[in-house]
């Protein structure tokens, strides 16, 4: 028995916020039947090619879900949404603002009807407040949040290579709906959970904000190098190839210039005799430290680095990821069905003893559409008027 098994989820999403979010819920076992339009479905399933025909993103953030296809503004088909809302645990929707009240799935307007159900609302700035009609996507919530200003280099900022703050807000949607299961298991009664991708971006940008403390110099943009520290981020090995190391403290200082840079001397170089000297002279030491890399192959760099304890890491691309020896020895491929094909996947990050996580095909568009109906009590000749309706 997974940890969600009996608990049925609908969701009228699109793009990669609340998609992320259900898919983890079914991960765990929740029934997630996802609501597309008729004829085109979430747009992100047209992103791209690049899995057998199919989207990356969508691939990635909808397997295990049931797709039923509803034109939600036609009055057949909000009766069907009715239908299934009476035995829903869970409402999710990140519609363009203001979309999901206007078509009374809010939970003010739910709530008395059913009094179980929790509506999670997922927007770039809430519900309410001077941002709340705000388009966001994912790169514009970077820069308000203040993420680019402290990710690039000094002359110029870069966004994440991912979708950072709809990963964040997708998070903390999926942990606020457990602890909302969880409430309700004591109290019996639902409730409306408010996510703002840019609140959850602030979160994790609480460590620069306190770092800029009333009124404070920011972190600095540092590249792959942190702001503050040194040596700690990428140098060049002899191979071409990029390792990563991270300094944190002076015995290991001692360590990396005994045993890495095989210098004993240098650790006593005034130049370098703490974290603040060395971070305000990284190019001299970037330098030092090149000379002696670029005589050595990464894999080489990363022995030293590994018998002085020194934290270190490849820097790998796609393929490296794709091939990683440790993903490997601990079994997290397995296979899910697609449309297109079997395709690998990674299992959901954390291991369980006492279950494993449902690994489900990723669906068509309106794949589960007729078995949904039927489901409902509709027969052939009421589904067939629904479709020449158009409101399926």
């Amino acid at each position: 028995m997974r940890p969600l098994d009996g608990i049925t989820v609908l969701t009228l999403e699109h793009a990669i916020a609340a998609p992320f979010c259900t898919r983890q819920l079914a991960d765990l076992g929740a029934r997630v039947i996802k609501v597309e339009r008729p004829g085109m479905g979430d747009f992100a399933r047209d992103y791209d090619g690049r899995v057998n025909g199919l989207a990356s993103h969508f691939v990635w953030t909808n397997r295990s879900k049931e797709s039923i296809t509803l034109d939600i503004k036609q009055p057949a088909a909000r009766e069907v949404l009715e239908q299934l809302l009476l035995d829903v645990d869970v409402l999710v929707q990140n519609l363009a603002p203001g979309a999901a009240a206007r078509l009374g799935l809010s939970y003010d307007a739910l709530s008395a009807k059913h009094p179980k159900l929790i509506v999670c609302d997922i927007s770039g700035y809430g519900v309410d407040g001077p941002y709340r009609d705000k388009k966001a996507y994912d790169l514009l919530i970077q820069s308000e949040s203040g993420f680019l200003s402290v990710t690039g280099t000094e002359d110029q900022p870069a966004k994440a290579g991912v979708s950072i703050a709809d990963i964040a807000a997708g998070m903390y949607a999926y942990t606020n709906i457990l602890a909302a299961l969880i409430q309700r298991g004591r109290t019996g009664r639902g409730c409306a959970i408010d996510i703002s991708m840019l609140e959850s971006m602030a979160e994790w940008m609480s460590f620069p904000m306190y770092y800029a403390y009333q009124g404070a110099p920011a972190p600095s943009r540092a590249g792959a190098s942190h702001a503050t520290i040194y040596p700690y981020g990428p140098f060049p090995a002899g191979d071409g190839k990029i390792v990563m190391l991270g300094l944190q403290n002076e015995r290991e200082w001692v360590q990396f210039c005994e045993k890495v840079m095989q210098q004993p001397a240098l650790a006593k170089d005034p130049r370098f005799t703490s974290t603040v000297l060395r971070s305000v002279a990284r190019q001299a030491l970037y330098a030092l430290i090149c000379e002696v890399f670029s005589t050595l192959t990464a894999e080489q760099v990363i022995a030293r680095l590994d018998e002085a304890q020194i934290a270190n890491a490849m820097l790998n691309d796609m393929q490296g990821l794709w091939q990683h020896a440790q993903l490997r020895a601990r079994e997290r491929w397995v296979e899910v069905m697609t449309p297109a094909g079997a395709v690998p996947a990674l299992k959901p990050p954390g291991s369980d003893s006492a279950w494993a996580p449902r690994m489900d095909p990723i669906p068509a568009l309106g794949e589960h559409t007729h078995e949904i109906l039927r489901g409902l009590g509709y027969d052939d000749e009421q589904i067939a008027a629904l479709k020449i309706a158009g409101a399926i």
